[in-house]
């Protein structure tokens, strides 16, 4: 499977990775999981070692002190090790928590899946919270929620608008982080910790209209090609932007340094790429887009959503290191936009 994708369920436009079954738009959560093919448990099993220093016919097991692993019932596939106070979350629960909340609060599942072999599995649900941006550029919401099979991962929920013109998935949290859910695998997701999740995540719909406000506010700001750059230099080097800095003063101080080239001829792939994606990804030339800050954060979010390469590339846009630059990119498109 590419992108670290074991199997998926989703409705709508093909992913890009191609991977998956399509299913009808109206699947009940539990319809959902079985469709993803995440209808299986997760039982936490005592680990073992052999009781002389090299195997041998006469080696004898006894229990590791501490030890256990993560067993997929299934098919017996190990999905981690971990400690005695750890408590899996079963998929089920997850899809359970997903029914109450979609019929209190209209929610429709769109997608859901497992990545990694099993140990991340994800779960998208629409909620009804669509605004549109100059130009007809329409932004729906989604609630994420992930729920990990593997020690030192939070079971977690977040509100995450889409693009829909490119299908870009915007990392944003609320000011308060109020609409964020998170649970270490120390607690059990009973009634009394999915009602918690419930209770937090209710509030869907205030981190949306707080969104919409960042994002028309991305838009009524330009963008100067060259705050562009730099802003995409501090996304992806840094590095570049800091000998940079240290050259000027080392000038400043009367020190002998060389002609400083345009920060582009520095730009390696993924830079290039964000570049290219200004005027070249889906909805670029949009009003919304055209030369604001708005487009500015949407070609990295293209970037990440769709040009990255690599085994975990669905995992990373959506939970891992792709998600934190996106939303990195958010505060700092925001921070420019507010010094235009």
């Amino acid at each position: 499977m590419v992108a670290a994708v074991e199997t998926m369920a989703w409705t709508g436009e093909e992913p890009w990775h191609h991977e998956g079954v399509k299913v009808a738009p109206d699947l009940t959560p539990e319809e959902m999981m079985i469709a993803a093919g995440l209808d299986w448990n997760v039982s936490k099993r005592p680990g073992y070692t052999i009781d002389t220093p090299k195997y041998g016919e006469d080696s004898g097991l006894i229990q590791a002190v501490d030890t256990y692993h993560l067993v997929r019932d299934s098919d017996n596939t190990i999905l981690a090790s971990c400690g005695p106070v750890y408590i899996p979350t079963q998929n089920r629960q997850v899809f359970d928590f997903f029914k109450k909340f979609s019929t209190a609060a209209d929610f429709t599942m769109e997608t859901a899946g497992s990545l990694r072999g099993g140990k991340s599995i994800w779960a998208l649900a629409k909620v009804p919270s669509d605004f549109e941006l100059p130009g007809e550029d329409k932004v729906e919401g989604y609630l994420l929620f992930h729920s990990p099979h593997e020690p030192g991962q939070t079971l977690t929920g977040r509100f995450t608008p889409v693009r829909v013109v490119c299908n870009n998935t915007l990392q944003y949290a609320m000011q308060s982080g109020a609409a964020n859910f998170r649970m270490s695998h120390i607690h059990e997701f009973d009634g009394k910790m999915a009602n918690k999740a419930a209770e937090v995540l209710g509030l869907t719909q205030e981190a949306n209209a707080e969104f919409k406000q960042a994002a028309e506010f991305l838009v009524s700001k330009k963008a100067k090609h060259e705050n562009v750059l730099e802003f995409v230099a501090h996304l992806y080097q840094p590095d570049v932007l800091e000998t940079r800095r240290q050259e000027r003063e080392l000038k400043a101080a009367g020190k002998k340094v060389g002609e400083e080239a345009p920060l582009i001829d520095e730009f390696n792939r993924y830079s290039k790429l964000a570049v290219e994606a200004l005027e070249k990804a889906p909805g670029a030339h949009l009003k919304s887009a055209a030369g604001t800050w708005w487009g500015a954060l949407n070609a990295i979010t293209y970037v990440e959503d769709h040009l990255r390469t690599g085994e975990n590339a669905v995992y990373n846009s959506l939970l891992g290191v792709g998600s934190k630059r996106k939303s990195r990119a958010l505060d700092l498109a925001l921070d420019y936009a507010k010094a235009a």
